[in-house]
């Protein structure tokens, strides 16, 4: 069983492990949510002057990798885009994960608090996307969406747009831009505001998507509508920077966002010729089935890994904790201070959610302590330091669950606390708490969803990104949660049988299994 599961995991690592091979100090690395078109997406080739994105064998392209890419020729240097969510970017950037920011993003007096900005590289018109079969199609004005439901994405500007809409019904911002044209899409809002790009995007994408062309639009300051290059404050590469988008005339602005339009890779087509939705799923599948499958041994090796080394923290934990105080008064001292430490570390991974442990202990520790980790290693450290805080509780449980007097005869029997735990205790506690093992494994294969907030490309970082592509997402994620449950249920299959072969009759328990082992020693 052994051997198998190594295997397992070495296969897990080699074909889903992948590795960039490149230098730092040849690649400008830069981050994008690369959802964005036709300001940023990603694809599977390298055509159009795409360029490679970290981690993985797809390539990032649209306006903004076009700017990265001038910038870079300026440097000496080749883009490598490190694809990361819009809420983890400014945290990437002052961690030092990635050298600049070009997203579309704005500088805010707020963001310029943290990072620095270059000279403009884009001015963007803000507008509306409503359903095209919407009553507020026609609309010319702002004014006229009065009633509606309207929302746009969390942490830019387009979303304190909302505010000069009289009577509106202003919804809670959303995440990213596939989730907020899947909420148009699902009619839980009428509308969003985009800037012009997006918006014509979206209607060539999917017909049931349409830019309201506002005559009476929005009204904006210069810092919201210029987008801009993000850098450190100390990164002296500024002044190049400058060079280069200041010789960026907008002329050429507006030729090259014309390009990125052309070029994006989207699906466009009409109601009437769109196939049924099982059809529609199943060309998903078929269309993307190898990032697909990627991501899904990226989620199989950070929960296996996570839940074999939580269980094994848990069990070291459990050991500790039900050992008998030390008679010495220094290792008596010692061994509290441990105590209260390891209280402190389940309170804390028990207490606060994995999405935030997971942006503190990536971005946070190269902050604070300029720790550059490794993005799996760091998946997989935060999965399993989390699984150890619960399993260390439920191998406390277990432990309890042993009737006191196997561990009175143990003592009886002249056995010292290990071997009471590892000949009598253990191997009872590890069968009781195998259903729970299981669980803990099951939410494991869940949870690395969160893990996209530093931009691992497990399971649902693969989902949502096909879905930006083919602004199919209900079709999408009814794949992801088919997976999802495909591997859940597998999981559980697999426990179930190595529970019934714990049952079998050459597994034994309390007395008669302490004799045994007596008679062996």
């Amino acid at each position: 069983m052994k051997k198998r599961l190594l295997m397992l995991l070495a296969v897990l690592m080699a074909v889903f492990s992948i590795s960039t091979g490149v230098q730092a100090d040849e690649y400008l690395r830069v981050g994008m949510e690369a959802a964005y078109a036709p300001f940023n997406w990603t694809q599977e080739t390298d055509e159009n002057g795409a360029v490679p994105i970290e981690g993985t064998t797809q390539f990032a392209n649209g306006y903004d990798v076009q700017v990265a890419t001038k910038i870079a020729e300026k440097m000496d240097k080749k883009v490598l885009v490190v694809k990361t969510k819009w809420e983890g970017l400014v945290p990437a950037l002052t961690s030092g994960k990635i050298d600049m920011i070009i997203a579309g993003m704005s500088p805010t007096e707020e963001r310029k608090k943290e990072i620095a900005f270059s000279s403009s590289y884009y001015t963007s018109i803000p507008t509306l996307v409503v359903r095209s079969d919407s009553k507020w199609a026609d609309a010319r004005s702002i004014q006229e969406f009065a009633g509606a439901k309207i929302t746009a994405q969390q942490g830019v500007y387009l979303y304190d747009l909302i505010d000069q809409i009289e009577g509106v019904d202003k919804q809670t911002a959303m995440g990213d831009f596939s989730q907020i044209r899947q909420a148009l899409e699902a009619g839980i809002i009428d509308a969003y505001v985009s800037e012009r790009p997006e918006a014509r995007t979206a209607q060539e994408a999917n017909p049931a998507f349409h830019m309201v062309e506002l005559t009476n639009g929005f009204e904006t300051n210069a810092e919201d509508v210029t987008i801009a290059v993000g850098m450190r404050k100390d990164d002296a590469r500024i002044a190049q920077v400058n060079q280069v988008l200041e010789a960026f005339t907008e002329k050429e602005q507006l030729a090259l966002m014309d390009t990125m339009i052309e070029n994006q890779p989207v699906e466009a087509g009409s109601e009437e010729a769109k196939p049924s939705f099982p059809v529609q799923v199943w060309n998903i599948l078929v269309n993307n089935w190898q990032q697909l499958l990627r991501g899904t041994g990226m989620t199989l090796l950070i929960s296996i890994l996570g839940t074999i080394i939580g269980t094994a923290i848990g069990l070291l934990i459990g050991v500790f904790r039900t050992a008998p105080k030390a008679n010495n008064k220094g290792l008596a001292f010692l061994q509290k201070a441990l105590a209260i430490l390891i209280n402190i570390y389940i309170e804390i991974f028990r207490g606060t959610p994995m999405i935030v442990q997971s942006m503190v202990i990536y971005y946070g520790t190269a902050q604070a302590f300029g720790l550059n980790l490794d993005r799996t290693l760091a998946a997989i450290f935060i999965v399993s330091i989390n699984t150890g805080a619960y399993m260390s509780e439920i191998v406390r449980g277990g432990i309890f669950a042993v009737d006191k007097g196997q561990f009175e005869a143990a003592t009886a029997l002249g056995f010292t606390h290990n071997q009471t735990m590892r000949k009598i205790v253990l191997p009872q506690v590890v069968r009781n708490i195998l259903p729970a093992t299981g669980n803990e494994f099951v939410i494991n294969i869940k949870d690395t969803s969160v893990l996209n907030v530093i931009s691992v490309v497990e399971l649902y970082f693969s989902g949502n990104t096909v879905a930006t592509q083919t602004y199919q997402y209900f079709q999408t994620f009814t794949v992801i949660a088919i997976i999802y449950f495909i591997l859940t249920f597998t999981v559980t299959r697999i426990l179930r049988m190595i529970e019934k072969r714990f049952d079998t009759d050459t597994y034994t328990t309390g007395a008669n299994q302490m004799q045994t082992e007596v008679l062996h020693d």
